[in-house]
């Protein structure tokens, strides 16, 4: 009991101010006072109510949410996965989201470029700064290509998904960095590491992957941006390709981080079998216009008076 109360009175929120204004200097001959006499306005009444968590109804809402998300998606083409973790909730929700044999294409190099500095007491060279740049905010494929042999190709990658905890990803084989295949989950777990710390990455290290990931040109900022309310920073990373051997069709996935008041969004949307590129892209934009409009409602909360003598 005693622990109950401790937690309700951190919550606590105060709906008026405490205690009364200011003194204020009364004019010359204000009445029976005297002139330049201390009068104290009354004081306001101070109405103290308690914001509690509501289980109930954050397991409501996000069973609601994700049924909506799963119709949605039964009327689209493709396989389509997800995942989203916020950070300042503790709400996570999703779909497939240990469905570890979807290709990342350019997704990637986000990947690539973390291994190397993973590697590198040193950090990068100036060549280097260069190449992730280009890597990151333009997808250039060649830069990755030169960043994947710097890394030590598959079998460094393979290391270096182990060193910070990546269990459902698997390096492209010999060059072919674009074949690498993951899940949801674990795209939210490299971002969670990015954004968090630990697992031998420096903060300089995250803030240099990040900030790259903000930078990312217009023309591909599309995909799990959608989730973004006016104001909120982005940072994403996207990856398209076609596959002619698997009946002419797309792969198309999207990660990133959408964070803003009261939000710290980790979202991963991966497709494949997609009849088009356009096709792919509309699929994530859906869902995470969904996940975003809703996200607040995931944790709800209800009020009660402050109890007059707490035990504390």
């Amino acid at each position: 009991m005693r622990a109950r109360w401790m937690l309700l009175w951190l919550s606590l929120a105060l709906v008026a101010g405490c205690g009364g204004e200011p003194a204020s200097m009364a004019p010359p001959g204000a009445g029976q006072a005297g002139a330049g006499m201390l009068v104290r306005p009354p004081a306001k009444t101070v109405r103290c109510v308690l914001s509690i968590p509501n289980p109930r109804g954050a397991a409501l809402a996000r069973t609601r949410l994700q049924r909506d998300i799963a119709r949605y998606l039964a009327g689209r083409p493709g396989r389509i996965v997800y995942g989203a973790l916020d950070l300042v909730t503790g709400v996570r929700i999703g779909q497939g989201e240990h469905q570890n044999d979807m290709i990342t294409a350019s997704g990637a190099k986000v990947d690539i470029l973390a291994a190397l500095l993973h590697r590198r007491d040193a950090g990068l060279s100036e060549n280097e700064r260069d190449l992730a740049e280009r890597m990151i905010t333009e997808s250039d494929n060649k830069a990755a290509d030169a960043l994947w042999s710097r890394v030590g190709g598959g079998g460094a990658m393979s290391s270096f998904y182990r060193d910070i905890g990546l269990r459902e990803t698997t390096p492209g084989p010999s060059v072919y960095w674009g074949g690498t295949k993951t899940s949801p989950a674990d795209r939210i777990r490299l971002m969670h590491v990015l954004v968090k710390g630990g697992n031998g990455l420096t903060r300089a290290d995250r803030r240099t992957v990040l900030e790259l990931m903000e930078r990312v040109q217009q023309d591909q900022a599309w995909g799990v941006s959608a989730a973004a309310r006016p104001g909120d920073r982005v940072a994403l990373k996207n990856g398209w390709t076609p596959r002619p051997f698997i009946q002419n069709t797309w792969a198309v996935t999207s990660y990133g981080r959408i964070a803003g008041p009261g939000r710290d969004l980790l979202l991963s949307v991966q497709t494949d079998h997609q009849p088009g590129e356009g096709t792919g892209i509309e699929t994530i934009e859906g869902v995470a216009q969904m996940i975003g409009t809703r996200l607040d409602g995931l944790a709800p909360t209800t009020t009660r008076p402050c109890p007059t003598n707490p035990m504390l």
